[in-house]
């Protein structure tokens, strides 16, 4: 079962979060490691070498053997060329221009929006979905993944490089709820 509770709001609106953390999609530990590493790599594209995994492991500060799993699933997804040998190693197959920040989530984490139907990506109905055309939920959930979505399409590699710095993610746990108003006495 699982429990609706309403922490904060944001311009009047309350925001939902499920008690249990399988329930909303989070930026995992997997994607933030693969952030990491692809803008190593990404700033390493103009010496057009190769970048051991042990050498970007300790450049990207994430641990060696869940690097490894990460590069592959970049392989896999075509964001990374990997060659073995003494002189192999890992770079990415495009421009960091050309490389979003959208394409190494999904790469690792799947799709970003919080529920399966409001998916451009891996669209499926909901398991517990009684009826997909009359779902209030929906398009609540395509809004959602549509404003994520732009912001991660149109930041690439290049433009994280740019800014120095990968932006500061939200801590939503440090933000209060916003008190309701009182009701007026009646005079």
């Amino acid at each position: 079962m699982i429990t609706l509770v309403f922490p904060i709001t944001l311009v009047g609106i309350w925001l939902p979060f499920f008690s249990d953390v399988e329930s909303h999609k989070v930026l995992t530990s997997r994607a933030k490691y693969a952030l990491r590493a692809t803008l190593v790599l990404a700033e390493l594209k103009s010496a057009n070498g190769w970048t051991s995994a042990s050498a970007l492991a300790e450049a990207a500060d994430v641990p060696r053997k869940f690097l490894e799993a990460i590069l592959t699933q970049l392989r896999d997804h075509g964001l990374l060329e990997s060659r073995r040998g003494p002189a192999g190693g890992h770079r990415l197959a495009a421009q960091p221009s050309e490389v979003s920040a959208a394409d190494v989530i999904r790469a690792v984490d799947g799709p970003l929006a919080m529920t399966p139907c409001a998916s451009v990506t891996a669209f499926r109905a909901c398991d517990d979905c009684a009826d997909l055309a009359t779902c209030r939920m929906r398009a609540l959930m395509r809004r959602a993944r549509d404003a994520v979505a732009s912001v991660l399409e149109t930041c690439t590699l290049a433009d994280l490089i740019a800014e120095g710095r990968v932006p500061a993610v939200l801590d939503l746990t440090q933000l209060r709820p916003r008190a309701k108003p009182e009701a007026k006495a009646a005079v």
